[in-house]
């Protein structure tokens, strides 16, 4: 049982609850069951819990005062396929939900979400045997069956859905390494800052929908809501050029500036602050991307970014550090408890 997993003498962090996360299936535009999945790990304590049309999920807190508030997005979807076509041979034609790697594609395990159920497929790959005939890589799933009747028998049809396997690993007594992190690290962070302390502000903690294919869930969300501030917790691609300096186990990253935004300097310099105060190492970094605060400055409201250092971000190994992951729902904690 990993259950509380101690990655240092003071770091505790439920890994069971964020592999669970992770594991669930969720492309974006069919988030439901990573939303099942969050309201089974909530404890509402002093507000209300709702979904919204568009399928956003949303625990709005109330505060020990409520004179402002504070919107904290993670989203639930993960990048993924959608099913567009059956051929005539049983093999299924897919669709790129989100930014995949297609060097990471070939020779993939794949599950097929159906109405019925998961089914089992693969992705295959060209053997050097055959490339030197000219063979050439087909992206499409493969279920195993020998024609197109076979496949609607077993459930699967057009605009049902797959995602990679998911698969696990703790490496060196601090690392995780998945699939959908990004950003199942983020929901877990919301749903341990949702509760077990009491926070200044009302607080609405929203898991929003369709991140992935253009910040659909939090466009939604600020038609209905004019925060005080505006909150992203979201991945932080690491090791590249200009980010040699972000490196996992070093703290939690103030996402600063993206291809979307560029986070409030004042609140920049507060959870700066904050972080100096109680001891909570953190970094600073710009990315590309996007984030859910981001379409909140057109409304006027200041918005910031915050996230931990990713590893290998949107493929199948996306790795973070415990500590890290701990240190961001520390800081988030005492940002709620002050602010």
């Amino acid at each position: 049982m990993l259950s509380s997993f101690s990655a240092g003498s003071s770091v505790d962090v439920n890994v069971e609850d964020l592999i669970a996360l992770c594991s669930v299936p969720g492309v974006s535009g069919r988030e439901e069951n990573v939303r099942n999945e969050i309201s089974k790990l909530l404890r509402v304590e002093n507000g209300q819990l709702k979904t919204d049309k568009i399928g956003n999920l949303l625990y709005e807190k109330f505060g020990t005062e409520n004179h402002k508030e504070i919107l904290i997005m993670a989203h639930m979807d993960e990048i993924g396929f959608y099913i567009t076509s059956v051929r005539e041979d049983g093999k299924l034609e897919v669709r790129n939900v989100g930014g995949i790697i297609e060097d990471a594609i070939q020779g993939s395990f794949v599950e097929i979400i159906t109405r019925g159920g998961v089914i089992p497929g693969v992705i295959g790959a060209v053997p050097p045997h055959l490339k030197a005939d000219g063979v050439n890589f087909d992206k499409v799933i493969d279920v195993g069956a020998k024609s197109k009747d076979e496949v609607l028998k077993l459930g699967i049809d057009v605009m049902d859905y797959a995602v990679f396997k998911k698969h696990y690993a703790i490496l060196n007594n601090d690392y995780i390494a998945m699939r959908s992190l990004d950003d199942r690290f983020g929901c877990y962070t919301l749903v341990e800052c949702s509760r077990g302390f009491s926070n200044k502000s009302k607080v609405v903690f929203a898991w929003t929908v369709q991140e992935e294919v253009g910040l659909r869930g939090a466009k939604a969300l600020a038609t209905n809501y004019s925060p005080d501030v505006a909150i992203a917790v979201d991945s932080f691609a690491c090791c590249s050029k200009q980010n040699r300096h972000i490196e996992l186990g070093k703290g939690p990253v103030i996402r600063a500036l993206d291809n979307s935004s560029i986070s409030d300097v004042e609140y920049v310099r507060y959870m700066i602050s904050i972080a100096k105060d109680n001891g909570i190492p953190i970094q600073i970094g710009a990315t590309g991307g996007g984030n859910d605060a981001s379409v909140f400055v057109e409304k006027g409201v200041p918005m910031i970014a915050l996230s931990v250092p990713v590893r290998y971000l949107h493929s199948q190994v996306e790795m973070i550090s415990l500590t890290d992951l701990w240190n961001l729902i520390r800081l988030l904690k005492k940002f709620l408890e002050v602010y």
